[in-house]
């Protein structure tokens, strides 16, 4: 783990926590892949971080499939308090180790390569179910799983 870096909240209401945390906490709404779900990516002022450091994940009622297929689904009645925090994400480096003690674990977790972004990551919950994101520079993933 090279460093936190980001936290990915749940919302049912976008445009609400959109407003919150530019208007109110000051960060500002910066660049996002093209999801196949509503988002928006928040950065610091001033900071040239690739992730940002809030990713707001919105909920598409009409076509909640996009979402569901690469997040998976929970229930809308759940995202009230510490139950909208997603995943919390880190940098990190050596890909084939966390593969190999993931392994040795038998903790079971799921990889994909975000398109034209360079970036590889793995998923995997932690001991309370929370999903961790771990984020490695693409080139890592051509080592064998």
């Amino acid at each position: 783990i090279r460093k936190l870096d980001h936290c990915s909240i749940r919302t049912p209401d976008l445009a609400a926590s959109l407003r919150f945390y530019v208007d109110i906490l000051g960060l500002r709404e910066g660049h996002r892949p093209p999801f196949d779900f509503p988002g928006a990516w928040l950065y610091r002022d001033g900071d040239q971080a690739d992730y940002g450091v809030v990713h707001l994940i919105g909920i598409d009622r009409d076509h909640p499939e996009g979402l569901a297929a690469y997040l998976g689904d929970k229930p809308e009645a759940q995202l009230h308090g510490s139950g909208a925090i997603d995943h919390l994400a880190f940098l990190a480096s050596g890909l084939a180790g966390i593969r190999a003690r993931l392994r040795g674990a038998g903790l079971p977790f799921t990889e994909r390569t975000v398109p034209a972004m360079g970036l590889h990551q793995l998923f995997v919950a932690d001991p309370s179910g929370l999903t961790i994101e771990l984020n490695y520079e693409a080139a890592e993933a051509v080592e064998p799983r």
